[in-house]
């Protein structure tokens, strides 16, 4: 079943077709640490921007591998786009932007991205 996020103001929106995820990483890298994200990867083909595109920046840091998506007008970092180690195209996305995930439910993973 598919499900659906977007920004705060709702200029961005997307849709991801799979199941809601019940886990999510939890990354302590400065960047993540800072948003608060939880985060949820999915195959880029999976992934379908609704609206929004032309609100849309990006942000990359570290090693610019990851471009970190977020809506001009509000500020609101909904997903990342990126590659798998195999070099596939994966979306990032944070579940903190999706309305029917209950961020209190999901089981967290924890990833040291300060390691990294």
């Amino acid at each position: 079943m598919p499900f659906e996020g977007s920004c705060h103001c709702g200029a961005v929106k997307f849709e991801v077709d799979a199941e809601p995820p019940t886990q999510a990483i939890s990354c302590n890298c400065s960047h993540c640490r800072r948003k608060g994200f939880l985060l949820s990867f999915f195959p880029e083909q999976q992934f379908r921007l609704l609206q929004g595109q032309e609100s849309l920046q990006s942000y990359k840091f570290n090693t610019h591998k990851i471009e970190h998506r977020f809506c001009k007008n509000c500020g609101t970092q909904a997903f990342a786009e990126g590659t798998n180690p195999d070099g596939s195209a994966v979306r990032a996305v944070n579940l903190r932007c999706v309305p029917s995930i209950d961020p209190d439910s999901l089981t967290l993973q924890h990833f040291n991205g300060a390691a990294a």
